[in-house]
């Protein structure tokens, strides 16, 4: 009996993916749970097992295609147990896809995927290599290490596997692209007449629909301020070196995260978003902060939950992960869910001010200039001060004039004098 396996909704509002590496071709057997295609959607990378055992007869779509979600993928003419019967392994059921790489992060369900959906590596349709005798084997490669490989324009055939079984890792690639130009040979976009033209990916289309959304939807209005920070720096420079040794950055953002978080919680107008069908408010009475991290995809934004709750040294653990995390593309959905409110820190690449899009529907943003050591005025002499500069974007809609510049008040007090983020109960 042939069947077709369409593409499966993910969750979280996926619509469409685009197909960045077929794992079969027609005539190719397939077991419950092998990988057929790897997708990008808009928030992960994923591979899509196949729910049925069976030769696939037909796929659709080409690398590069985007793909709706209810789309056919592949046609599998199925085995027959001679019974009449789907064999056991077929049973329906609604199992986690995983991403098979340190940790293996749920990405999604798959509906109809049998008990071996637990995805791992899948090595069908890879790419392949001759042996001393010249006979072709496969690639062994994460779909992690496929898709890092496919980004930085790397041939994965010409990259050595560290994993014991040969296995290609994403810390493969990156060794890789560190060697010298003459090592190996990537692929590059040739350049022809006045202009390149460039696919948008499915992450590039997810930041322009939001930002459009955004400022459709919101009322934007910004304030700037400065605070004088050189307390906060004795104190990163006092712990550096004691974070270091537990294998945890300290830097400025920790402070910042629980700033934020604290004053949320005196101010909970900015931890709420309206709902305009339902006549009402929703405040959160939770503090989920959402972190922009700038990807080599585009801007992602993972997000620390109960911020409020953690400790410093929490807080900068759990910024480093989520960073390494989303520039090896291995966030998941659950990472980025459930924000209340955002910072965005631009002061590392140079800006002062700006004035930060609010991530809808989130009801304000806070930006992070770059620190500058300038004369300032204390105690009625001009000394040298560190000053940090902040840029907060609120939805006027939901917060007033006021009420915000309170809010930055209580902020700018706890990054001038950070002892008081731990004396508050």
């Amino acid at each position: 009996m042939r069947y077709t396996f369409n593409f499966p909704d993910l969750g979280e509002g996926l619509e469409e993916g685009t197909i960045l590496e077929w794992y079969v071709k027609e005539g190719d057997s397939v077991k419950v749970g092998d990988a057929v295609v790897q997708m990008e959607t808009d928030k992960v990378v994923a591979d899509i097992p196949s729910p049925k055992s069976g030769t696939i007869t037909a796929r659709y779509g080409n690398v590069g295609d985007v793909i709706h979600v209810g789309a056919p993928l592949v046609e599998i003419e199925q085995v027959s147990s001679g019974s009449g019967q789907a064999d056991p392994e077929e049973k329906p059921a609604t199992q986690p896809i995983f991403e098979p790489e340190e940790g293996a992060a749920v990405v999604g369900t798959m509906e109809l995927a049998g008990e071996n959906a637990l995805m791992a590596p899948s090595d069908e349709g890879s790419p392949e290599k001759e042996n001393a005798r010249g006979e072709a084997r496969k690639v062994l490669a994460t779909p992690v290490a496929r898709a890092l490989a496919k980004e930085l324009g790397i041939d994965i055939r010409e990259v050595p596997g560290s994993d014991p079984s040969g296995r290609v890792k994403k810390e493969d690639i990156l060794n890789f692209s560190y060697q010298p130009a003459t090592a190996h040979t990537r692929v590059e976009t040739p350049v022809t007449g006045d202009v390149t033209y460039l696919p948008l990916t499915q992450i590039r289309k997810t930041i322009a629909r939001n930002m459009l959304q955004s400022k459709h939807n919101a009322v934007h209005v910004s304030v700037f301020e400065e605070v004088e920070i050189t307390g906060l720096m004795q104190v990163i420079a006092r712990y550096k070196q004691t974070f270091a040794e537990r294998e945890v950055k300290l830097t400025y953002l920790p402070f910042i995260v629980k700033a934020v978080a604290q004053a949320l919680k005196h101010h909970p107008q900015l931890n709420s978003q309206i709902d305009s069908e339902n006549n009402r408010m929703i405040v959160r009475n939770r503090c989920h902060i959402a972190i922009a991290v700038d990807a080599p995809d585009g801007l992602v934004v993972p997000v620390i939950r109960d911020a409020d709750r953690l400790s410093i040294f929490q807080t900068a653990k759990q910024i480093g992960e989520l960073a390494a995390k989303a520039r090896a593309r291995k966030l998941t959905l659950e990472d980025m869910k459930e924000g209340s409110f955002s910072i965005t820190s631009f002061g590392s690449m140079g800006g002062l001010f700006a004035t930060p899009v609010i991530n809808y529907p989130q009801a304000g943003i806070l930006g992070i200039g770059r620190i500058v050591r300038t004369p300032i005025v204390r105690d009625e002499e001009i000394v040298i001060g560190n000053i940090m500069p902040l840029s907060l974007t609120v939805d006027h809609r939901i917060v007033d004039g006021g009420e915000t510049t309170r809010f930055l008040k209580r902020v700018m007090d706890y990054l001038a004098d950070p002892v008081s983020l731990i004396m508050e109960e």
